[in-house]
């Protein structure tokens, strides 16, 4: 007498169990947790920082980040830019570009402030700040519209890069504050309604200044 389906289904069953089940790889701890970011990191970084909200200007020298931030005040209407940076002093003097140095009026007029940063994230368009600068923290924080000068050669893959090369420069003194900002500031907490600035500016700007050397012949 021929076995019949149920049989026949109930023995391959058997069968199966009776094999050892497949074991899935050991995981390589060692292999990164992402895929290896663009080799043009800056791109990368250029692309993740829009994508979360920010304003990015691409500024081919000094002269040119200067044009760049002097119609950025125009468009928007900055007549308070704060600035405290020795370094960016300097700097806005030699192109004429007016800024408020102090604290004067700072609670009343902050609309705008620059500072620099520590590091660039490509891979999610973060801004590392530290208060280590001479901007401190309320000048990332406090103004509606937060402008950041860096250089190319800032821009990393990932944050533990960003990381490591804070705690580099900072010769293993780190900060009293360091943050990562992400786009402007935004929170969903009422009614799961999407506000802007409601911990931070509500737009970041950034000007990234390519300091990388020019090709050789």
């Amino acid at each position: 007498m021929a076995p019949s389906s149920r049989e026949l289904m109930l023995g391959r069953i058997r069968e199966a169990l009776q094999r050892p089940a497949p074991q899935p790889a050991a995981p390589d701890f060692t292999a990164p947790l992402h895929p290896s970011a663009a080799d043009d990191l800056d791109i990368a970084f250029a692309e993740s920082f829009r994508r979360v909200g920010g304003e990015f200007y691409y500024c081919e020298s000094v002269e040119h980040f200067y044009n760049q931030l002097f119609l950025y005040k125009k468009e928007h209407k900055l007549e308070y830019l704060y600035v405290w940076e020795p370094e960016l002093k300097k700097l806005l003097h030699a192109g004429d570009i007016v800024f408020q140095g102090d604290e004067s009026g700072f609670l009343e007029h902050a609309s705008a402030s620059l500072t620099t940063c520590e590091a660039l994230v490509a891979r999610t368009g973060s801004v590392l700040l530290s208060g280590a600068t001479g901007s401190g923290r309320r000048l990332s924080i406090y103004p509606e519209r937060h402008l950041v000068l860096a250089r190319a050669s800032q821009v990393v893959a990932d944050i533990g890069d960003a990381l490591s090369l804070l705690q580099a420069r900072a010769d293993d003194k780190m900060p009293s504050m360091f943050s990562l900002t992400t786009g402007p500031s935004r929170t969903a907490d009422i009614e799961k309604t999407l506000v802007l600035g409601a911990h931070g500016p509500r737009a970041i700007a950034l000007f990234l200044l390519d300091d990388t050397p020019s090709p050789t012949a």
